[in-house]
Formats: C-alpha cells, structure tokens, sequence
C-alpha cells in the first residue's frame, strides 16, 4: 500500500528525490512521513505531510535540506533530499498514521518497504 523509492549512493553534497506511492485505499485524514533509520540507530521522524491539508511538519535539523511534498493526482508523497551528508545515510521508510503528522512512531499503522540512502564523503 504504501512503495518507497528513489534511494541510493551520492557524494556529500548531493541531492535525492525519494517516493512513496500510496495505493489500495484512502489517505485523507491521514499523516504521511519519512521515517530514516541509519544501521545500529533507532528508527527517527523527519517529515511528514497532512494528506487533506498538506500541512507540513519536520524535525528542526532538516527542515532547511529537506523537503516534503504531495502529488495527489499520483497518490505520492515526495521526500527533496538536499545538500546530503554522510550522517544522513540511512534506510528512509514512508509510513502513515490516522493520528496524523505524530512523532510517536508506534502510531503508524501503515508502512512501506524502506530504500537505502548512502551518502559518501
């Protein structure tokens, strides 16, 4: 239900464009947020987007290199990764909770499959 893509290896400094397709049901009402995980670490928010609104909310440490978006034509929520560095290497997953853009990640009921971001430096 929900697909993630976009992942992959860049230079520190970089961008990336990550996507999450959501399909098989309705959205509306829900938060939809990029959640990372680097290797050894515990799972961390770092944007979300109101499905109805598109309010946005981030994690303060990103929210000038990231950049959260939503195509609903597609049914997709697009993760902008600017200006990349090696601490940002992470598995990204997207997921979404009916208790909206909540940083309480056992809220999320609904997740997609995570892609690999590695940024060298």
């Amino acid at each position: 239900q929900l697909q993630a893509s976009g992942g992959g290896l860049v230079q520190a400094g970089e961008s990336l464009r990550l996507s999450c397709a959501a399909s098989g049901r309705t959205f509306s009402g829900y938060g939809m947020t990029w959640i990372r995980q680097a290797l050894g670490k515990d799972r961390e928010f770092v944007a979300c987007i109101w499905y109805t609104t598109s309010r946005t909310y981030y994690r303060n440490i990103e929210k000038d290199r990231f950049t959260i978006s939503l195509d609903k034509t597609e049914s997709t929520v697009h993760l902008h990764l600017n200006s990349l560095k090696p601490e940002d290497t992470a598995v990204y997953y997207c997921a979404a909770s009916r208790d909206g853009c909540t940083a309480d990640l056992t809220s999320y009921d609904v997740w997609g499959r995570g892609t690999q971001v590695t940024v060298s430096s």
